[in-house]
């Protein structure tokens, strides 16, 4: 119940700043002045605040349950965005898009209820940490160098990497930070990852931005909310020794839940930010009626968080 709870509020933020980083400088800037800017938008702030509440209330569901189970319930922050951004807008979902919904909450259902992820240790060696940033310190550094090469659609992927590894990576540092908390705050302050956590914040948020600014949404918003999970479950596999308990015909019924989970949200994902760039473009020409809910919005309708 956290974990849902911690998607509603994240859906909503992300609304918030998916707009900020839209709306906030036609000029083109680098990563960390557009931070900067951002600091200085209110509605940035207000959708920070959403990213510290559902930051929060993962954290406390981390504590209780596994990263798989917690990550597979942040996709659903989809399901509430999509209504929060069509109320905002005044521009309803389109039927394809209510189908998309439906399917992935089914599939995030079987897959908690088929694959019983179980929680494994709470927090990880530094022998395997070291591991850890060997493998996918260089790999972030190369999208951020591809990002620097080629710009578009490509840069904005590459930079949703980034990012969507970065707040992976938070949600494992916040399950060994809610572990040590309890011993007061020379204990926290003791516990390495904790350094790590505070690192990955920062750059979660700097890259989100800046893959928002990159490219269309269409390109950005896919890639970080089907990445993020992603990576968050192999990392609380292979680093936290986390289980799922599927057997023999149950292994097929988890790797199509999990397939359509990933095709589910790429689609929404995908409508979800055209939708507002539509949105963007009738309020530029000032012509174009509403889009409704019955209708197609656009081609790219076969198909919505950020952390912190």
């Amino acid at each position: 119940m956290l974990a849902l709870v911690a998607a509603l509020i994240s859906g909503v933020g992300d609304v918030i700043r998916q707009r900020t980083a839209q709306e906030i400088t036609d000029e083109e800037v680098g990563h960390v002045e557009l931070l900067r800017m951002s600091l200085r938008d209110a509605r940035w702030w207000l959708g920070g605040a959403a990213a510290v509440a559902s930051a929060a209330l993962q954290a406390v569901a981390l504590g209780l349950g596994s990263v798989v189970l917690v990550q597979a319930l942040q996709v659903t922050a989809l399901l509430f965005a999509l209504p929060v951004y069509a109320w905002m807008t005044k521009q309803g979902l389109t039927r394809r898009q209510w189908g998309w919904a439906f399917l992935l909450a089914v599939a995030v259902a079987v897959f908690v209820a088929v694959g019983e992820p179980a929680a494994g240790y709470q927090r990880a060696s530094l022998q395997t940490w070291t591991v850890v940033a060997v493998v996918i310190g260089p790999a972030m550094m190369l999208c951020v160098l591809g990002a620097r090469i080629w710009s578009g659609p490509v840069a904005a992927v590459l930079l949703a990497v980034v990012s969507a590894s970065s707040w992976a990576l938070f949600a494992v540092f916040t399950k060994a930070i809610v572990d040590v908390v309890d011993g007061g705050i020379w204990a926290l302050l003791r516990t390495p990852e904790l350094y790590g956590w505070l690192l990955v914040a920062v750059l979660g948020t700097v890259f989100q931005q800046s893959s928002f600014r990159a490219s269309s949404l269409t390109a950005s918003l896919p890639t970080m909310t089907v990445t993020e999970p992603v990576v968050a479950s192999l990392l609380g596999v292979t680093v936290l020794g986390e289980t799922l308990g599927a057997d023999g015909l149950q292994v097929i019924a988890l790797a199509a839940a999990v397939a359509v989970v990933i095709v589910a949200t790429t689609a929404l994902a995908r409508g979800e930010a055209a939708s507002m760039a539509a949105v963007d473009e009738r309020q530029l020409t000032g012509s174009a009626p509403p889009v409704a809910a019955w209708e197609p919005a656009s081609p790219v309708m076969a198909g919505a968080s950020s952390q912190a």
